[in-house]
């Protein structure tokens, strides 16, 4: 969890733990309290509380590292963009993920590969889904050696499982190297997407990056 006015995290490579979180101070509940009026001028407030992006650009360098590699597991990918800090705008922060992740070479790409979970279902879901769901996974890791990697943002809950299971099926007739560059554009997809909810001003985002995703 970041906590202010650093950036700090619980790491993501390893044990399927939860990735790092914005912490915020908790609104006050309920109608907000009209300022305190002096002569006509109301009462200063305190300093805004920086937003995520400002916490991301003003932590440690090895806070911000591991938090980045919440979203790409690739350690030359992490460090690429944390020294390029500070970064004016959202928009600046993804474009630099965007070309990090574009320059992975080869080793990059295995290594953030292999801490990527497969998606799952939730534990509440038919036997018959969960099923199916393990063993297209086993399906297709033992054919590429890796998870099966795709970005459902955009797609409901509903769609997702549809969207694992045909995309395992389509992708199965790939050969291993193009199935290797259709899997690090959607690593890049993905890592864009958990960086821009690691700064997003949410205490809780709903990814799982170092956890197991579930559809």
């Amino acid at each position: 969890m970041f906590e202010e006015p650093t950036l700090s995290s619980e790491s993501h490579a390893g044990p399927r733990k939860r990735p790092p979180t914005l912490h915020h101070t908790p609104r006050a509940q309920g109608r907000a309290a009209i300022p305190n009026q002096v002569r006509g001028t109301s009462v200063p407030q305190g300093p805004p509380t920086p937003d995520g992006l400002d916490l991301f650009n003003r932590a440690s360098k090895d806070a911000a590292e591991a938090a980045l590699r919440a979203c790409c597991a690739s350690h030359r990918w992490a460090l690429r963009i944390a020294a390029h800090r500070p970064y004016p705008d959202l928009e600046a922060l993804l474009a630099a993920a965007d070309e990090a992740s574009y320059d992975l070479s080869a080793a990059d790409l295995t290594e953030a590969l292999a801490q990527e979970p497969s998606p799952g279902l939730h534990e509440s879901a038919p036997q018959a889904a969960h099923m199916a769901l393990g063993a297209a996974h086993a399906l297709y890791e033992s054919s590429f050696g890796h998870a099966f990697v795709i970005c459902l943002d955009g797609f409901s809950p509903g769609e997702r499982l549809d969207q694992v299971l045909s995309g395992i099926r389509l992708r199965m007739n790939n050969d291993w190297d193009e199935e290797r560059s259709i899997a690090a554009d959607e690593l890049r997809r993905i890592a864009r997407g958990r960086l821009a909810q690691l700064v997003a001003n949410h205490p809780e985002p709903d990814i799982s990056s170092a956890g197991h995703r579930v559809l």
